[in-house]
C-alpha cells in the first residue's frame, strides 16, 4: 500500500474494519484524493469486491474504459498479486500506466512521467502479445506520453486511454507455461504468489547458512 493509500489517523482514532484491520473509510474522489467524512456533492470512488481473479479483472477494464484509473487500479491488484512470477512484472506494468493516468487527473506530470518509465521498463521483458495484453502498443502509448511531457504538454489534454489488450482480450492464468486461460476461475489470494514464491528458498538458505 502507498503512502496515498494509508488509513488516516486522527489523534489516537484510527478507521477499522468488524475484525480490527485498518480501513480507510473517509471518502474519496475518483482519483483517490481523501475528503472529508460525509462528502456527498463530488463522484467518489466506490469499492469493489471481486469474487475471483478474474472477476477482478473485468472490473479493472470495464473501470479503466470509465477513466477511473484509481479503481481499476485497485482491482488490478487483485491480478498482480496472483499471478505467477513470470507474470508479475506484465500485471504490475499494466497497472502503473493506470497509476500514471491518476497522476494526469490529479495534475501531477513529474508522478505520471515516473510511473510511465516505470511500466515501459516492465512491459519491455516481455513479447509484443502476452496474457492478451497488447505489450507493443502499451510500450508506444508510454513513450509517446513520455515524450509529450517531456515538452510539457498540459497533463489535461493527456490520457493513457484505453485498457491495453488485443481484441481477444487479456487473460490470466497461475500456470506460467499456460497458452489459454484456464476452464474454472482462480481464487483471490491472501499474499502476493511472488511473495510467498520466495519463502522456501529464503527458509532453505537460513537453514543452510
Amino acid at each position: 500500500m502507498s503512502d496515498d493509500q494509508a488509513p488516516e489517523v486522527s489523534g489516537s482514532r484510527r478507521d477499522r474494519r468488524e475484525d480490527g484491520r485498518p480501513e480507510q473509510a473517509r471518502p474519496r474522489d475518483r482519483t483517490g484524493r481523501p475528503l472529508p467524512y460525509g462528502t456527498t456533492d463530488v463522484p467518489l470512488t466506490e469499492q469493489h469486491e471481486p469474487t475471483d481473479v478474474e472477476h477482478a479483472l473485468a472490473l479493472g477494464v470495464d473501470l479503466w474504459g470509465q477513466e477511473r484509473y484509481f479503481e481499476a487500479h485497485e482491482c488490478l491488484e487483485y491480478v498482480w498479486h496472483a499471478a505467477p512470477v513470470d507474470d508479475t512484472d506484465l500485471w504490475q506494468g499494466v497497472i502503473q500506466i493506470a497509476v500514471a493516468g491518476v497522476h494526469l487527473q490529479r495534475d501531477n506530470p513529474g508522478g505520471a512521467r515516473t510511473l510511465l518509465e516505470r511500466a515501459a521498463k516492465r512491459l519491455s521483458r516481455y513479447p509484443e502479445v502476452h496474457r492478451g495484453i497488447d505489450v507493443a502498443g502499451a510500450l508506444a502509448r508510454c513513450r509517446r506520453l513520455i515524450d509529450a511531457l517531456d515538452d510539457r504538454a498540459d497533463p489535461a489534454t493527456l490520457d493513457v486511454g484505453g485498457f491495453p489488450a488485443t481484441p481477444q482480450g487479456a487473460w490470466f492464468t497461475p500456470d506460467p507455461t499456460a497458452l489459454a486461460p484456464p476452464d474454472h476461475p482462480s481464487p483471490l489470494v491472501d499474499e502476493p504468489t511472488w511473495l510467498t514464491a520466495g519463502q522456501p528458498r529464503r527458509a532453505r538458505e537460513r537453514d543452510e547458512g
